[in-house]
């Protein structure tokens, strides 16, 4: 018999809005100008708590941490979602997090080495910010199947990175979720980068949404510096999911502008040159010519709220610091178990008799 085709796919890319802040009217979603206004205020917060810890962080106060600037575009998925609905984050995604209603102080505390810190008011649906690549996958599309086996309401969006859909947790999640049709939405924030390995070097596949059909859902590839962009993929893949249609990949495509954490030197694995294209680009930028352009941004209100976000930091910083207490690495027996086991206990007793010797010869 002849070869015959089964199916032909194929993967849509969303831009909404340009880097010089025009936007198609025939995608624009329409966002009212008081929303407008909060969600600038939102990503230039954003950009000012990254700015803030790079000083924390170089004055000894804080340890290291990944920096967002140039990935604040994120933002249009915390807008889109519901009261119902969880984000289960990466860790570049702090616009989002804050429009979701993540104080600053959790932020701050959490990367001055406060674990507790990564545990968000009861209100607030964000579960913590992992440390293993791509682990954060499979949590979420645990909880969105808890959801659906409770016929409860809410939809889990899960921020991982393109480093992350080379782990194996991301494949056996989407494979879960397809079968059960979960209502998840995998977000894949592709910034080029994982540390110093580059996407082509990560997968042969032409986009990293298409990942998806191989696990019988959609994917589609949005520019993540777009807000617009982002708001309307992750709205249409909330509809989705809400109907029992089940989850949605949503490749981001965007760039981080500074290191991979404050431990890293970009300059020695990545061309300039490269960083230098997409300044243009950036997500900040491009909501502010936009704003302007539609009248509602001026020079006196930037400065407005730049000493109003300015105030907010200082204070979270202050409560931050006031609120710290030291660490104790050997808690880490505690809490692996609800009951530690007979194993841990003596495992805890071992490590705490070896650190008095040590104190011992030091003394």
């Amino acid at each position: 018999m002849p070869r015959r085709a089964l199916k032909n796919f194929t993967i849509e890319h969303l831009q909404i809005m340009d880097q010089d802040g025009n936007v198609d009217p025939a995608l624009d979603p329409k966002i009212p100008d008081h929303d407008l206004k909060d969600l600038y205020r939102t990503m230039l917060k954003a950009r000012m708590v990254d700015d803030r810890m790079y000083k924390l962080q170089a004055q000894g106060r804080m340890g290291t941490f990944p920096g967002v600037k140039g990935q604040e575009g994120c933002l249009g998925y915390g807008y889109a979602l519901g009261k119902d609905d969880a984000i289960v984050p990466a860790f570049r995604e702090t616009a989002a997090l804050f429009y979701r209603g993540a104080p600053i102080k959790n932020i701050l505390q959490y990367f001055m080495g406060m674990e507790e810190a990564n545990v968000f008011p009861p209100d607030v649906k964000i579960m913590p910010i992992p440390i293993a690549i791509g682990s954060q996958t499979l949590h979420g599309t645990g909880l969105a199947w808890a959801n659906q086996i409770q016929d409860k309401p809410g939809v889990v969006l899960i921020f991982f990175g393109d480093g992350g859909s080379s782990e194996g947790d991301f494949h056996e999640a989407c494979n879960m979720a397809g079968i059960f049709k979960l209502p998840v939405i995998f977000v894949c924030i592709n910034n080029g980068w994982a540390i110093s390995v580059p996407r082509r070097t990560q997968t042969a596949a032409e986009t990293l949404a298409q990942k998806a059909l191989g696990y019988g859902f959609p994917g589609i590839q949005v520019d993540g510096n777009d807000f617009m962009a982002t708001y309307v993929a992750c709205k249409e893949a909330l509809e989705r999911a809400r109907k029992g249609e089940g989850p949605t990949l949503i490749e981001s495509v965007t760039y981080r502008l500074g290191a991979h954490t404050t431990a890293d030197d970009p300059k020695r694995y990545r061309n300039e040159k490269e960083v230098e294209s997409w300044k243009p680009r950036d997500p900040l930028l491009r909501f502010k010519t936009y704003m302007e352009k539609k009248k509602l941004w001026s020079a006196a209100w930037q400065e407005k709220l730049e000493q109003e976000l300015a105030v907010e930091i200082e204070e979270s910083v202050r409560e931050a610091e006031s609120e710290f207490t030291a660490i104790n690495p050997y808690e880490m027996f505690d809490h692996v178990y609800a009951e530690m086991t007979p194993e841990l206990i003596a495992q805890k007793e071992q490590a705490l008799e070896f650190a008095d010797e040590v104190a011992a010869m030091q003394h």
